[in-house]
């Protein structure tokens, strides 16, 4: 996912400043992981011909979990520690801290609109009263869509003309 987040925005930079004069560019790229992360990262740079960005991995330190004792990874295989009381360490911490929170938020967003939207959404003329219906009677969208035409016909709220559209909605003839 990072390669193709990476592939995009610097696809884009290239194509809309490639001049480098707008402030779009990046001073650094912060990837929150280690050495693989690092490394896939810097493939991506080279791919994309960026060779003037810094990158750097930060990651937790050998005993996880515990703060300030984050390793910062460089390009080349080298590795530094910054004291467990540098403002800096502490800046970075609050970074990470805010990509995690970002993402963690984000996904639970997808994961609850998932929940309560399904193929029946799109099938003109199912309100959300009908789909409830459809839903209580045949237990998950799989099963309507799946459902015989006799099936949707004796589905509760479901007349036999809404139940031959529905039907063909998911059956196309050709």
């Amino acid at each position: 996912m990072m390669r193709e987040v990476l592939e995009r925005r610097f696809a884009r930079l290239e194509k809309e400043d490639p001049d480098r004069q707008s402030g779009e560019w990046p001073d650094l790229l912060l990837i929150d992981g280690g050495k693989g992360q690092l490394s896939s990262v810097c493939e991506v740079m080279e791919d994309a011909g960026v060779h003037d960005v810094p990158v750097v991995g930060v990651a937790k330190g050998p005993h996880h979990g515990r703060e300030g004792r984050e390793v910062f990874h460089f390009p080349g295989g080298r590795e530094i520690t910054l004291p467990p009381n540098s403002a800096l360490l502490f800046y970075i911490q609050r970074l990470r801290d805010e990509a995690h929170r970002f993402a963690i938020g984000t996904h639970r967003a997808k994961r609850a609109k998932s929940l309560t939207t399904s193929t029946l959404d799109d099938v003109p003329g199912i309100g959300p009263n009908r789909k409830r219906a459809l839903l209580m009677h045949f237990g998950t969208a799989r099963a309507v869509k799946g459902a015989a035409l006799e099936d949707l016909e004796r589905a509760p709220g479901i007349s036999k003309t809404m139940a031959r559209q529905l039907y063909d909605y998911f059956h196309p003839a050709g």
